[in-house]
């Protein structure tokens, strides 16, 4: 799990790249979000993120990718990842993950996001209808624990920080009295010309501490968390991956490069801008 690995380092010009393909990913998801409708399948959102992506002239990274089946990975309630877009019906209530990735000549972008359905789409997280829930809490969480392992990453010496800044957020809201699993057998990667590359990118606090962040290190942070154990169990179809205890989950990530001028989230719109600025992190405009 920790051995010598070797990273892959990309010069600025590969990073615009992988900039290129982030933007495809950020527009794929966004649309799927926007699209997202109780009575809806995951097949459904599936064909919106296609046809995003086909659109933009870039391609998918998660079709035929060891065999999986479709563009993006639908998770609902319980599916933490890997959830195979098909014939299952979208609830109000829900709260749906959704994976995404896209190729732009050669160079990879990967990104997540969950929501909570409501009646007439994905709800904003702090809509009155769901705010105090237990699932709000559980996608907002998750959320923030992603940016404040972006935010370490401004400034860390070692990959490893980045857990230890995501493992911060899930034991500061057990304090405040939100417990929730971290999903430990799943983690980030680096990413450039494959999707999945060293290192790992842990998401949680260890004494393994990682190689040293370097220039051109380009990560792929995703925390998922869980309302209850963070044990899974991986379905028959060899793909799905849901918690043990049934608890719902939810999964964020994005794509982020590390540059000599600092660090830029490929697969914000903004490059990170609007959530890094309350860590005091001004992400570099790739």
């Amino acid at each position: 799990m920790f051995g010598r690995e070797k990273i892959e380092y990309k010069s600025l010009d590969e990073v615009r790249t992988m900039r290129r393909a982030g933007l495809v990913v950020a527009q794929a998801l966004a649309a799927v979000r926007k699209s997202a409708r109780p009575g809806m399948t995951t097949a459904d959102l599936d064909q919106v993120a296609a046809a995003t992506i086909h659109d933009a002239g870039a391609t998918s990274n998660f079709l035929g990718y060891h065999g999986f089946p479709a563009t993006v990975c639908a998770s609902v309630n319980e599916e933490i990842v890997h959830g195979i877009p098909g014939s299952r019906v979208l609830e109000v209530g829900d709260v749906v993950s959704v994976d995404c990735g896209a190729v732009v000549d050669g160079w990879h972008g990967d990104s997540a996001l969950s929501f909570i359905l409501g009646p007439a789409g994905a709800l904003d997280i702090d809509d009155p209808a769901i705010r105090d829930s237990a699932d709000a809490d559980l996608v907002r969480i998750t959320e923030e624990s992603m940016w404040a392992g972006i935010a370490a990453l401004a400034t860390a010496s070692r990959v490893g920080e980045i857990g230890d800044a995501i493992d911060d957020v899930i034991t500061a809201a057990a304090r405040d009295g939100v417990e929730l699993g971290i999903v430990t057998e799943f983690t980030g990667h680096g990413i450039g010309t494959a999707m999945h590359q060293p290192p790992e990118v842990l998401n949680f606090r260890s004494s393994h501490r990682g190689p040293r962040v370097k220039p051109g290190m380009c990560l792929a942070i995703e925390p998922m968390m869980t309302r209850g154990s963070g044990e899974t169990v991986t379905l028959a179809d060899d793909w799905t991956v849901v918690t043990d205890d049934g608890s719902r989950a939810a999964h964020w990530e994005h794509s982020v490069a590390v540059t000599e001028q600092g660090i830029s989230v490929l697969t914000a719109l903004d490059s990170g801008a609007g959530r890094l600025a309350p860590y005091g992190v001004a992400p570099v405009t790739i």
